[in-house]
């Protein structure tokens, strides 16, 4: 067959993840695994949000720096795929792409790694300054311990380990999914309860993104698909966008099918210093079209948190 070339971010999770996909879309085709490097060649690629290491992505222009270079190759044909973290995907794609298909999520959770061994945000030190340079994770974190000093900390994650490790800050995050797929021990770590902390959307998820009208990409990618997963990332993507989300906002949501009829949608909005939480849940009863349905709640649940809150909400989430 005529190669189908896989796009990806270099950073290790990036190239652990996209192998991942490129051995499923081998053993959907057949293929050993000579023939699936022939088939489905990773091109890694460094993107400008790799590149930014000493300040907050909301201050250089926020989620589309790690999908913008990956894009650009699936525009011009250079690569058939562009495999992602759906958490850093932009709820609105460039005209002609699609998130054609999901892997099956992983645990979607956050992991607290402490140098002291605190297995809690109430176990740190008074003041505990916590590496993090999610706004999500720094407006939680803040509302449930306003002591905390935040320092701001990016980086693959040997790079925050080693943080953590030489005593730069005293507590940081790491997505367990993440830990998980690297192999890494932290992984086998419990996660921060959901009811307690709500992960990011789309945390956990991985996406493969192609253009809509390459049909060669559209059937090989078809087997691979999630459809649990893909509920489930849809709902949180369509609150996120009801909210006109970003990573310039402090938003969390997450959504679990409960059963073969029923759905159920969490999201949450903070301030970005914690001091005020507006959260919502709605059960969903699945149609004839699931993803319909699940995508038209979590619209509706956005809108109806965001009319909820009304003004101090709106100030929360202007960039």
């Amino acid at each position: 067959m005529t190669p189908l070339p896989i796009a990806t971010r270099t950073s290790p999770l990036a190239m652990a993840q996209t192998r991942m996909v490129q051995a499923a879309l081998g053993a959907a085709q057949g293929f050993d695994s000579v023939e699936t490097d022939r088939a489905f060649p990773i091109v890694g690629m460094s993107t400008t949000g790799d590149q930014i290491q000493d300040r907050a992505l909301l201050a250089a222009g926020g989620k589309g720096l790690f999908t913008q270079e990956l894009e650009a190759a699936l525009m011009d044909g250079r690569v058939a795929f562009a495999v992602h973290s759906m958490k850093d995907v932009p709820t609105r794609l460039p005209d002609g792409l699609v998130i054609a298909a999901m892997m099956e999520r992983e645990d979607p959770s956050d992991v607290l790694l402490t140098r002291d061994g605190a297995a809690t945000l109430a176990d740190l030190p008074q003041g505990a300054k916590l590496g993090t340079a999610s706004i999500r994770r720094q407006a939680q974190a803040l509302h449930q311990r306003p002591d905390l000093q935040i320092s701001l900390l990016r980086g693959n994650v040997d790079t925050r380990l080693a943080k953590l490790e030489s005593g730069a800050v005293d507590a940081t995050f790491l997505a367990k999914a993440g830990l998980k797929r690297l192999g890494r021990p932290q992984g086998a770590l419990p996660g921060m309860d959901l009811s307690a902390m709500l992960p990011a959307v789309g945390q956990g998820a991985v996406g493969i993104e192609l253009k809509a009208d390459n049909g060669a990409a559209v059937a090989a990618l078809a087997p691979l698909n999630h459809l649990d997963t893909q509920l489930a990332v849809t709902a949180e993507r369509a609150f996120l966008d009801a909210l006109d989300g970003s990573c310039r906002t402090p938003i969390a949501a997450y959504g679990q099918r409960e059963d073969d009829d029923h759905f159920l949608l969490k999201g949450e909005v903070y301030s970005p210093d914690g001091a005020r939480a507006w959260s919502r849940s709605i059960r969903i009863i699945l149609g004839q079209d699931p993803l319909a349905s699940v995508r038209e709640a979590g619209y509706a649940m956005g809108r109806d948190l965001k009319a909820e809150g009304g003004a101090a909400l709106i100030q929360a989430l202007a960039p």
